[in-house]
């Protein structure tokens, strides 16, 4: 069997832009992948032009370790976000072909099912008015589907440094969502890089009452020895690792032991085996893995095949269920949170066990997406 050929999709939001792409083979079998990007698509889109050309056309889908290590090296180049993230969502359609072609899931070609369930937690939900009254309705309404964890961003416009009026007001979102979601719950707290280790380390001392199952990203994940200050002086579990792109850089992560839970993007760091292999290393280390996921639907089933061989494997992260309301149309056999447990069943169907409705997706052009972590209350919004 051999690749013929690439198609590229570009599922257009306003805030971000999910890429798709199918592989296509000269046996009629096509796999999918996916990744999204935040203002880099057309980067990205030229790059997979090349590698179709340079490495991608008449190689074998089964050779995927080949595959990545020619899309990776072959340039002479340094492999950043664009490449790596074109290399995963080829990566990921490879498995896809070989899972349909041998007839079972990823998670079967990569050791076996070490779980049925996999637990799920709820990001995007809290696109609401930013007060404790709107945030408990919101946090309330999460768990009525089902979820038994969630996270936010209570921390506004800060960075760097936050002020003690922001400082209590965002106590107050988070007792309000506390009291929403009741004691059981897991709570992720989210920092996105922002503030320096002292500043994050008081606020972490602030939110320590209502017992966040993580800090994620208290400081920007360039300086480890700032992540290692902050992890020093606070108790709560440290959660980084969304803007990794190559799975070698996390080697001074590990040492430092500065992170609990590590949070690879399988549609940024090199696909499905690339996180396999980075999620065996961090066993090692005793770290448990939560990979970033804020893609679409074959992203979330592309994780779903990690969690299922991967013992140390926490929690993924749902978008979908309150960003994607209008394309959900576009995956067909979208990975769905059962509202009974707050958790995905393993899917058992050959490859990722979804498929892209070309014709759905069409509805939905690329777009010029803008996230601005910095304005007033996340505007998520198209250019003016």
């Amino acid at each position: 069997m051999r690749i013929t050929g690439i198609s590229t999709h570009v599922v257009g939001t306003p805030w971000r832009n999910l890429t798709y792409v199918q592989v296509h083979t000269d046996e009629g079998l096509t796999g999918v992948g996916e990744t999204r990007m935040l203002g880099r698509t057309d980067a990205l889109i030229g790059y997979l032009r090349e590698a179709e050309t340079n490495h991608i056309a008449g190689s074998d889908p089964f050779a995927v370790e080949d595959l990545v290590r020619r899309m990776k090296y072959g340039d002479y180049g340094r492999a950043g976000e664009i490449v790596m993230s074109g290399i995963a969502v080829v990566e990921m359609a490879c498995w896809d072909i070989k899972g349909k072609a041998l007839g079972v899931p990823v998670w079967q070609l990569l050791g076996g099912q070490v779980t049925e369930r996999v637990k799920a937690y709820a990001n995007g939900w809290y696109t609401t008015e930013r007060t404790p009254e709107a945030y408990h309705k919101a946090a309330r309404a999460v768990v009525e589907r089902g979820y038994r964890a969630l996270k936010i961003d209570p921390f506004g416009t800060g960075h760097f440094e936050l002020g003690q009026q922001e400082t209590r007001y965002a106590v107050s979102l988070i007792e309000a969502v506390r009291d929403a979601i009741g004691p059981d719950a897991e709570l992720m707290l989210e920092m996105h890089g922002r503030f320096s280790p002292s500043t994050a380390v008081r606020i972490a001392h602030e939110m320590a009452p209502f017992r966040p199952a993580w800090l994620e990203e208290p400081v920007p994940p360039e300086n480890l020895k700032a992540l290692s200050k902050v992890a020093g002086k606070v108790d709560l579990p440290i959660a980084t690792g969304e803007r990794i792109h190559d799975r070698t850089e996390f080697r001074e992560l590990f040492e430092s032991q500065a992170a609990d839970i590590i949070q690879p993007d399988v549609g940024h760091i090199g696909g499905i085996l690339e996180t396999r292999k980075l999620a065996a290393t961090a066993e090692t280390h005793y770290t448990l893995i939560a990979p970033h996921n804020v893609g679409g639907s074959v992203l979330t089933a592309a994780s779903l095949q990690l969690a299922g061989c991967t013992p140390n494997f926490k929690i993924l992260e749902h978008f979908n269920d309150f960003a994607d309301a209008d394309i959900k149309k576009v995956v067909k056999g979208a990975p769905q949170v059962d509202p009974a447990t707050g958790c995905f069943e393993l899917s058992h169907a050959p490859g990722l066990g979804v498929e892209l409705d070309v014709d759905a997706a069409a509805e939905f052009p690329q777009q010029q997406a803008r996230f601005d972590l910095w304005a007033d209350g996340w505007e998520r919004r198209q250019p003016k």
